[in-house]
């Protein structure tokens, strides 16, 4: 298998407004990285000549796209044409990609919906990380006079941290993002009072008589959790909130002053993420980690 490091930056596109903004973000990302850029174009239905073709001539959204001065701007970018359904076809691009984007609604998405089908399949199941990015129509993106989301006044990555469970696939993909962008970190995680004890106690599980000491018992362990990864980015700008209020109504909030919300995902979608990738007002990172 290749080394993540050496592999693409993919973004899909469809011809919509929302994959022209995912490819701008996603050649950004590419930028930073230092790697290539991957450009694909999903045929819903399939045909004699839709088939994989790195050229990905013949491709009508394709072609569109290259004709413009958004893809004259992305030199080194490779254009793939595949066919088949696109739920299907998505999540597995994430099998070679250092990273997959996509816009929050493609060309076929419903009006009334914040989210497309497709985008949900991808953060649900792809091997990598994914980044969707979405449309500034959502509440608390500022946009400047033509409508598109402005960034924040202070770079900022923002990463939604479970602190019972480390979640170190999260944390290290939100540090190296804030590393490249020169932004601060921001360590979001939320706690329900008065615990709720489950009847079967994990291991290790954390239970204290008043508020304080559960609050500080959580907060050691994001300490520890966060210690190899600050002892990796010394230089990084690191701020810690661990508040008894909800994950995802914090991460929400965050993002109107975020370039990127980060969040992890374990075997499925959480519904943390979920609704960050429903709500959020900056692009969403969803982070699969590693196997237990």
């Amino acid at each position: 298998m290749a080394d993540s490091g050496s592999l693409p930056v993919v973004v899909a596109v469809d011809g919509s407004v929302d994959g022209e903004r995912a490819l701008r973000w996603a050649a950004e990302a590419a930028r930073l990285r230092s790697v290539t850029l991957q450009v694909v174009h999903v045929w819903p239905y399939v045909t004699a000549h839709q088939v994989a073709d790195d050229d990905a001539t013949g491709d009508p959204v394709l072609d569109e796209l290259r004709a413009q001065p958004l893809a004259r701007s992305l030199p080194g970018a490779e254009f793939r044409s595949l066919s088949g359904l696109t739920g299907s076809q998505l999540p597995t691009l994430g099998d070679g990609a250092h990273l997959l984007v996509l816009g929050s609604r493609g060309r076929g998405g419903f009006a009334g919906l914040l989210l497309g089908s497709n985008g949900l399949a991808c953060a649900d199941r792809s091997a990598c990380p994914v980044v969707v990015v979405p449309r500034p129509d959502r509440a608390g993106t500022r946009c400047d006079e033509d409508g598109e989301p402005l960034p924040p006044d202070v770079p900022q990555v923002t990463l939604g941290l479970d602190a019972s469970a480390g979640e170190p696939g999260a944390v290290g993909f939100a540090l190296a993002e804030a590393s490249r962008r020169g932004a601060r970190l921001k360590i979001v995680s939320g706690y329900a009072w008065p615990e709720r004890v489950p009847p079967v106690v994990a291991e290790g599980a954390v239970h204290a008589a008043t508020q304080r000491e559960y609050e500080g018992a959580l907060d050691e362990r994001l300490a520890d959790a966060l210690a190899p990864y600050r002892a990796r980015y010394p230089e990084a700008d690191v701020e810690v909130e661990l508040r008894n209020a909800d994950a995802a109504g914090q991460l929400v909030a965050a993002s109107r002053d975020s370039d990127l919300v980060v969040v992890g995902r374990r075997r499925r979608l959480g519904p943390v993420a979920h609704a960050v990738l429903l709500h959020a007002a900056c692009p969403i990172a969803v982070v699969p980690e590693p196997p237990e």
